[in-house]
């Protein structure tokens, strides 16, 4: 059982170093992520855990421990409906807009494992006889070193290729090895993966023509959201979009965005962008 004092020190280490922004009733989750952790760097209980991350300065368990807490879930083509806004609306402005430079970058945040900037750089490729010599670059972000290191394999298992693929994009992406299954290597190459805490100043990656940071803003507080949002704002190009989580909003939070039509999924724009290239 963990104690008070325990779960107390975990939240609070969770906000400061991740945003993660949860209360007591979620208990459960730290016990449930926790205990492996303990039993796997050999403390016999969480709370010989936590003593040893409170009296020490080991910041590698201290991260461990976010790690463990902060690694969400995700899929391929994880609800479907911004994957069809991104290839049907956005893309095609962009390539409209785009012309002279030829370029678009694209900037997936919170990004786990890879499905979702792989599902995008999926989409790119299936477009790409209407993209001839364009130079498309995509950046996965997470704070999680282990998932990226999974996302940059670009190796999924059966389960993870049943959640959301097509099988057109099976068969014309990946290939079978063993019980598992490996993206081609050009469509990796679309992808760079990095580590980036959103709590940070980020304005060191540059600007971005889209950016898909979902259902990671559930988790903070309100003034850590309008913290976020604002540095979003300040890496998205004028006439950039911003895809958040469905059941993500902005309502309530002082930010430079408008919504970009009524429907689920849709996406934001930077207020006074200009109107899409018709």
């Amino acid at each position: 059982m963990i104690s008070p004092e325990a779960v107390q020190f975990f939240l609070m280490l969770l906000r400061k170093e991740s945003g993660l922004a949860l209360d007591e009733s979620k208990k459960y989750l730290l016990e449930t992520r926790l205990e492996p952790l303990a039993a796997q760097e050999g403390y016999a209980s969480i709370n010989d855990l936590y003593m040893a991350v409170r009296n020490t300065n080991n910041s590698l368990l201290r991260q461990e421990v976010v790690d463990a807490m902060t690694t969400n879930e995700t899929s391929f083509f994880r609800d479907r409906m911004p994957f069809d806004i991104f290839k049907n609306e956005v893309i095609p402005d962009l390539i409209k807009r785009n012309e002279r430079s030829r370029r678009i970058r694209i900037w997936c945040a919170a990004c786990s494992t890879g499905q979702e900037p792989y599902s995008l750089a999926m989409e790119l490729a299936s477009m790409s006889a209407k993209m001839p010599g364009w130079n498309i670059k995509i950046l996965g972000t997470d704070i999680t070193e282990a998932v990226l290191k999974k996302a940059r394999e670009g190796t999924y298992s059966q389960h993870d290729i049943q959640r959301g693929l097509p099988t057109p994009y099976l068969i014309r992406f990946f290939k079978q090895s063993g019980m598992n299954w490996v993206l081609n290597s050009d469509l990796k190459r679309m992808v760079e993966f990095k580590r980036l805490n959103l709590l940070s100043n980020f304005s060191w990656i540059g600007q971005f023509d889209i950016v898909f940071c979902r259902n990671i803003l559930i988790y903070f507080d309100v003034e850590t959201k309008k913290t976020v949002i604002g540095r979003i704002g300040g890496v998205l190009a004028p006439h950039g979009a911003l895809f958040l989580g469905g059941s993500e909003t902005l309502l309530g939070i002082d930010n430079p965005f408008v919504r970009a039509g009524g429907m689920k999924g849709k996406y934001y724009h930077l207020n006074g962008a200009p109107a899409p290239v018709r």
